[in-house]
């Protein structure tokens, strides 16, 4: 099993107070997340429904830097959500970056995109008076995969971040409540509500945090992105990949044969894609 502490917002954007302006951006669903920040601080941010990210991308981003007082030229790097989620969107994201970069000639830097949103969580719960998310608890991020299957990660809240305890997993609703034995905060979309159900049948607690997380995921890969950046890892645009999961439909052939182990129905272990150091 994964073990990965992920340090909170606050303390990413502590560690990048000297890194300059950083673009972050996630399309990996129906709303569009992104953010700017600069020097330790979040310069902008914007999130909204969109019907085709391609088409809305270049203008959202000139209109996001805008607001901040920057220029493309001036970005040092951008970060990039890069899954799961949606296929076309994080071929869409991911392409746009990858071109930005190489005609601005700043850094990339591929940030997967539950961390991002479970970080989001955990910094919106804690400007919230409603919304509580204790240390010890566990964090589920479950969105839909399609296919009577989500889209699924686990982790647990320490005292400065979070601790990844799974890869991203694809998994069946039940397989997924089956895993869980203890009282558990779920984030995601529609499927969390569904997800929550299932586990509240155990007799556990289950709750859903449904404030503005999918909104927030820009200045979570943001700063993700900036505290890398500060530590000299950036990815290379060449070899930079979306975190799929499960693989295309176009080329996807089913490997009738399980492993053992935790969440496995159809798990693509994210060990075959590029490497992340500890955030």
């Amino acid at each position: 099993m994964t073990s990965r502490v992920l340090c909170r917002v606050s303390r990413l954007l502590e560690q990048a107070a000297e890194t300059g302006p950083v673009l972050g951006l996630d399309t990996s669903n129906q709303i569009a997340s992104l953010a700017v920040v600069a020097r330790g601080r979040v310069a902008g941010q914007v999130a909204h429904p969109v019907t085709s990210h391609g088409a809305s991308l270049p203008g959202v981003v000139d209109e996001l830097l805008s607001s901040a007082g920057f220029k493309i030229r001036d970005l040092a790097a951008i970060a990039v959500g890069i899954g799961p989620g949606s296929f076309t969107g994080l071929r869409i994201g991911l392409s746009y970056a990858k071109g930005l970069a190489m005609a601005s000639g700043c850094a990339v830097v591929g940030v997967p995109g539950f961390d991002a949103m479970a970080l989001a969580a955990q910094e919106l719960a804690g400007q919230s008076d409603i919304t509580d998310i204790p240390i010890g608890r566990l964090l589920a991020v479950v969105v839909d995969a399609r296919k009577n299957e989500v889209y699924a990660t686990l982790y647990r809240v320490v005292a400065d971040g979070l601790e990844k305890l799974t890869e991203d997993l694809v998994i069946t609703l039940e397989h997924l409540a089956s895993l869980i034995t203890e009282d558990v905060t779920f984030i995601g979309d529609s499927t969390a509500k569904d997800a929550a159900a299932l586990v509240s049948r155990k007799g556990h607690r289950a709750a859903v945090f449904e404030t503005g997380t999918l909104d927030m995921r820009g200045v979570s890969v943001a700063a993700i992105g900036a505290a890398r950046f500060a530590r000299g890892e950036m990815d290379r645009v060449a070899s930079l990949e979306p975190l799929y999961i499960r693989a295309p439909e176009a080329t996807f052939k089913p490997n009738l044969k399980s492993p053992a182990g935790i969440g496995t129905e159809g798990v693509w272990s994210i060990e075959r894609k590029n490497s992340f150091g500890n955030i």
